[in-house]
């Protein structure tokens, strides 16, 4: 007499082979069929110097604390890498954590003294920070590690700067050709079209930037008119902190820690449509500035933005003629020239340290090893 089959357990046993083949077929073929990213140029080519940089970087575990890989939602931190990046990056140096900021565009940000008094003390430059100094590095280490930083994102926004300047060529001569090659002549010449700074790192990120372009085809924020609304709406939620001219002394600045922006600073002629949007939409971390996008919509925010951009810039002088080309222009002139005096000092003092003209004990970064 023949065994009979339980077909319970067939069934199950069934289920569970579907269950995993349907598993390996959209975690592993699928993707493997469908994702078929454009592909995109190496950008990387190190110099000796950098090469250096960027081993000492490695020796010294940087990428334990510091990542590199901007993603599409992070804020502040400039344009997102792309797969060509990373193709001379062996071994890669991505990271795993955020102790530190991302540094997937840090090059070119600050000058190479900051860096260097950043690594001698890093709380000279950034009260709060939980970075050890790296006084104990040769001068010669310094300056390989310091020029590595400085590649980082250098070409990403060289490409990004180019298709700036193209899209403020192209709005100028409105479809005329001859104009537009004319337009991108002169800004290889250092002659930009209005509107175009030299700083490329006061931008959004990329999810405000498409979401930006997708609302300014309904609005236009060149529009008179439109200013006109969005001065009702400033006054109606802005005024109170910012003043009614921007200038950061609304009737409740004097009763907060942290004082509103003052729109009237050079630094905001460097802000662009986008960049104001997404300040207004996201509000300012750390701060009373709410996310305005939370009550207002999104054609609301584009009305505010073409007030702001009405807002004069150091008395008189019309946004669009502020060119921002220093640090020196972004906060208080005494207190920055007083910071940079600082930054000299320490760098000059770290050379001197570290080729034997200062005595070894000098107690002169605030910790580290010597």
């Amino acid at each position: 007499m023949g065994q009979k089959i339980n077909y319970n357990y067939l069934i199950a046993g069934s289920f569970v082979a579907l269950i995993f083949l349907t598993i390996i077929f959209v975690t592993m073929i699928l993707p493997a069929t469908t994702f078929q990213p454009e592909e995109t140029q190496a950008t990387v080519a190190y110099t000796p110097a950098e090469q250096r940089g960027r081993d000492i970087y490695r020796r010294e575990g940087c990428f334990y604390c510091h990542t590199q890989f901007n993603r599409y939602q992070d804020r502040e931190s400039g344009e997102m890498v792309k797969a060509g990046d990373y193709a001379n990056e062996t071994p890669h140096v991505l990271g795993t954590e955020r102790t530190g900021p991302d540094l997937s565009n840090i090059g070119g940000k600050y000058p190479d003294q900051w860096h260097h008094a950043h690594h001698i003390n890093p709380r000279k430059v950034k009260p709060g920070s939980i970075m050890p100094s790296y006084s104990y590095l040769p001068q010669q280490d310094m300056d390989d590690l310091v020029a590595y930083l400085q590649t980082l994102g250098r070409d990403r926004e060289k490409a990004r700067f180019g298709e700036w300047v193209a899209e403020a060529c192209q709005k100028e001569s409105a479809g005329d050709l001859e104009a537009g090659q004319k337009c991108l002549d002169e800004a290889e010449k250092g002659n930009l079209p209005k509107g175009v700074h030299h700083i490329t790192w006061i931008e959004p990120p990329q999810e405000f930037r498409d979401v930006y372009h997708r609302v300014s085809e309904k609005v236009d924020v060149n529009n008179a008119a439109i200013a006109n609304s969005g001065r009702g709406i400033f006054m109606q939620n802005c005024a109170v902190c910012h003043g009614v001219t921007g200038a950061g002394n609304g009737p409740i600045s004097k009763s907060m820690a942290k004082k509103p922006a003052n729109f009237t600073r050079p630094f905001y002629g460097a802000y662009g449509d986008a960049m104001w949007f997404y300040r207004v939409s996201e509000g300012v971390a750390g701060t009373r500035m709410p996310r305005w996008n939370k009550t207002l919509s999104e054609q609301d925010i584009m009305y505010l933005v073409a007030f702001l951009k009405t807002l004069p810039r150091s008395g008189n002088t019309p946004a669009s003629d502020i060119e921002v080309v220093g640090f020196g222009q972004l906060d208080d002139p005494t207190q920055m020239d007083q910071n940079y005096n600082e930054i000299t000092t320490l760098d000059r003092l770290h050379e001197a340290y570290t080729e034997g003209h200062l005595e070894r004990n000098a107690p002169i970064y605030g910790g580290g090893r010597h």
